[in-house]
């Protein structure tokens, strides 16, 4: 297959696909290392870890550099690369105290009894991630599957494949880890053979792919945890600081050219504040510079995957010919490849594709709202429930009205806070996803099967206690 670079439009970049019988092999090949894997410690895994966390440290500007390429994006791309070794620094300190199997306790219900839990890995598990974050959405579910004890075979996106070759090679520097993961690259064939061959499947992606996955999962009765679309709603109260609400909302909507599954897509600003609110926010947007000529010069970078470009002018369309107001951007830039600028509209109506559908892009539709009813009605209308976000003149009010929102995690005066914190626990509502957290320390449960260990401490019963005799009726009414 090839590549197409995001910046240039050209396919310069080739590289070999997995066949199904290379992926077969492959599993086999993490299978059989698992047993051992699971045998050591969390201690002495998190060790290993640990030792993987210093080799990606190590080639993070290589990483970098190839994710650069494949994202069209510079500075968003290395941190990447640091962030995701800090996360495996997270799990290996975590992982330890989080896997330790409970004590043996009584039964409540039967004399004699006890019991206890033991955690089991599933013995491999399959990762298929997608081209906005490569790096970061490769490992997040890997990771606490490996600290667990499981296998990993991961397919990153073929749309950005770069990275892949210099992350894979830090793995030489550990080789008790590179014994149990594995990188295979392709399309949806791949991902197909890849859900054919392991015992749990994470993916995150597009709704559309996502129930395909989880229908094949179903088919094999493997478990499928899906991370899919968002539609994320800010709602801005009247009591918000302008400054503040306007920078974090178009920061929010923006970062990655909006090409992150928990970007604010839809703007609800009291009314009292509305019109200094699109003022100011249009007046930023307009000072927002594209990455044209230099990926080191200006705030977003091109469209990485040039075929949301396509949803991005449909959704547009559709609201200037309902009546929508254009009030900077809509036109997108080609240049090689593609770049939206920031695009703010006004006398958007909530039955818009641009407020019902994800857009993927860096749009900012703005609507005005009287009560805060009202705007919990609107926020919450949707298919979606990733995350959201509330701005408030204080924290009290912001939450107040956060634990009314639908979604699976509220940033409160800010937007987009799941991305600089890896602590909440998150699940998704609606078509946002399916299966248990991927952000909070209880994630990594998602990789071990639960198994019950039942003690007798006495003499176990005799089957004479279970032959048949008379059986007394204590409501009969006694014989004179």
């Amino acid at each position: 297959m090839t590549a197409v670079n995001p910046r240039t439009g050209t396919a310069d970049y080739a590289f070999a696909t997995a066949a199904r019988a290379d992926i077969e092999a492959e599993a086999a090949r993490l299978r059989a290392a698992q047993p051992a894997w699971a045998a050591r410690s969390a201690e002495e895994r998190a060790a290993i870890l640990g030792r993987w966390a210093d080799a990606v440290e190590a080639a993070a500007y290589e990483i970098g550099e190839a994710l650069a390429v494949d994202t069209g994006r510079g500075l968003l791309s290395h941190r990447e690369v640091t962030g995701a070794a800090s996360n495996i620094r997270r799990w290996a300190r975590m992982a330890p105290d989080l896997l330790k199997q409970p004590e043996m306790r009584d039964s409540q219900l039967v004399a004699g009894i006890r019991y206890g839990n033991q955690t089991v890995p599933y013995q491999l598990c399959g990762f298929i991630s997608p081209w906005n974050f490569p790096v970061t959405l490769s490992l997040i579910d890997a990771v606490p599957a490996l600290a667990a004890g499981a296998a990993a075979l991961v397919k990153p996106s073929e749309v950005t494949p770069r990275f892949v070759a210099p992350l894979a090679r830090t793995l030489d520097a550990v080789p008790e880890l590179k014994a149990v993961l594995g990188f295979v690259l392709g399309d949806g064939q791949a991902g197909a053979a890849l859900i054919d061959q392991v015992d749990l499947v994470c993916f995150t992606g597009s709704v559309a792919t996502g129930r395909k996955v989880a229908e094949h999962a179903a088919r094999r009765f493997i478990p499928a945890s899906l991370e899919l679309g968002g539609k994320d709603a800010v709602i801005v109260t009247a009591s918000a600081d302008i400054e503040q609400a306007t920078d974090a909302v178009l920061r929010g909507s923006i970062l990655n050219s909006g090409q992150v599954c928990l970007s604010i897509e839809r703007i609800y600003v009291q009314r009292p504040l509305y019109d200094a609110f699109v003022a100011r926010l249009v007046e930023k947007a307009r000072a927002v510079k594209l990455n044209l000529d230099d990926i080191e010069d200006g705030h977003i970078g091109p469209l990485i995957f040039a075929r949301q470009a396509e949803v991005i002018e449909a959704h547009l369309k559709d609201a200037v010919a309902r009546g929508a107001r254009i009030e900077t951007g809509g036109e997108l830039v080609r240049q090689g490849g593609v770049w939206c600028p920031p695009t703010v509209l006004t006398d958007v109506t909530n039955d818009m594709a641009v407020m019902q559908e994800e857009t993927f892009g860096p749009i900012l539709p703005v609507i005005a709202f009287d009560t805060v009813d009202e705007a919990v009605a609107l926020a919450n209308d949707t298919s979606f429930g990733l995350s959201g976000s509330v701005i408030a003149g204080t924290v009290d009010e912001a939450l107040a009205i956060g634990e009314r929102i639908d979604a699976g995690g509220i940033s409160i005066n800010d937007c987009g806070l799941t991305i600089v914190t890896y602590e909440p626990e998150k699940n998704s509502f609606g078509f946002s996803g399916m299966g248990g957290s991927r952000m909070g320390p209880a994630s990594i449960n998602r990789f071990l099967r639960r198994k019950a260990l039942i003690v007798q401490t006495g003499a176990p019963s005799s089957i004479d206690d279970f032959a048949e005799r008379p059986i007394a009726n204590p409501a009969a009414t006694p014989v004179a």
